[in-house]
């Protein structure tokens, strides 16, 4: 690769794919599909140096040509906003996101989010992804999980984290309050998650969804509040995997309010500060993008959670 020019060789994995099924499979640790297919709209993405149509078929030894604008400058304006780092080098950082805050700007949340306040802490140290400056955010945590999460400072260590994200190497591990009583002590949960198929903002188990895979280990039952204080270990990363999976068992996460099935802490349970699920990005561990030694960082569990389970 030099500077905008990105050369890739189709490789048997993605022999007989689409075009821009392939380049995605290829390049996604730097462009999304949805602006893969831009390029190749804009005749930007060349195949063995023909322009071709997303559709059209790639065959094993292809070479897929990107050629994509120079990053420019985001409509995003750095805040001074506290972080709390957990790691930082000159390649990743890492920020214990706290309960309530945003990742990235969007509708409703301009500001105030953890990537405004990246682009203060991080300066000119910034990532390029799908043309546009910004901290490299590889994977995202909802608003109200608190936690872990990992930001790249350049396009190269972006793309060996997103490749770690996408052959599941990236150890992420979580600690979460459900309601219910479990049984077991440890259970693993192997039930694939989509799209739901009649509210579009919510995800579910969903035979045609793709593989999602959680580990699960109790760590506490709180009989006298009718919860279960437990260790997720992810094996994928599906858009809300915990909470869809305890809320398949019958045992949501406290404070959940979107997968909520009617199930509720015993009465003697003295209501907190739980408003969103008590869901906490607890470790992450990550081979350092330079040098290939291995990294972990913990974020400690949040006041609110530890009042609850006595830590």
């Amino acid at each position: 690769m030099k500077n905008n020019r990105y050369i890739f060789t189709v490789t048997g994995e993605c022999d007989g794919l689409r075009l821009d099924k392939a380049a995605s499979e290829l390049a996604g640790a730097y462009f999304s599909r949805t602006y893969i297919k831009k390029l190749i709209s804009e005749e930007q993405i060349l195949l063995n140096g023909v322009p071709r149509k997303a559709s059209w078929s790639v065959k094993e030894g292809d070479s897929i040509d990107m050629m994509a604008p120079e990053a420019k400058e985001p409509d995003i304006l750095p805040e001074d906003i506290p972080l709390d780092i957990l790691y930082e080098d000159d390649d990743v950082i890492v920020v214990n996101k706290p309960k309530g805050m945003v990742v990235h700007p969007a509708a409703g949340h301009n500001s105030g989010t953890l990537v405004n306040a990246l682009m203060y802490h991080c300066g000119e140290s910034l990532s390029g992804i799908n043309g546009v400056l910004r901290p490299g955010i590889v994977h995202r945590i909802d608003k109200d999980t608190s936690g872990s999460i990992i930001a790249c400072k350049n396009d190269a260590a972006h793309a060996v984290i997103a490749e770690q994200l996408k052959d599941h190497s990236l150890n992420r591990t979580y600690r979460a309050i459900v309601c219910g009583i479990i049984p077991e002590d440890e259970l693993t949960v192997d039930a694939p998650i989509g799209r739901h198929p009649t509210d579009r903002k919510r995800m579910a188990v969903n035979r045609a969804g793709k593989e999602a895979i959680t580990h699960v280990t109790i760590i506490k039952r709180l009989e006298e509040y009718g919860l279960t204080y437990i260790e997720c270990r992810l094996k994928t990363g599906r858009t809300h995997q915990i909470r869809v999976h305890m809320e398949s068992l019958g045992f949501p996460l406290l404070g959940d309010e979107v997968y909520y099935r009617g199930r509720k802490p015993s009465n003697s349970f003295k209501k907190t500060d739980t408003a969103g699920q008590a869901l906490h990005a607890y470790m992450l561990g990550f081979k350092h993008p330079s040098d290939g030694r291995y990294v972990e960082t913990m974020a400690p569990i949040p006041e609110y959670m530890g009042r609850i389970v006595g830590e």
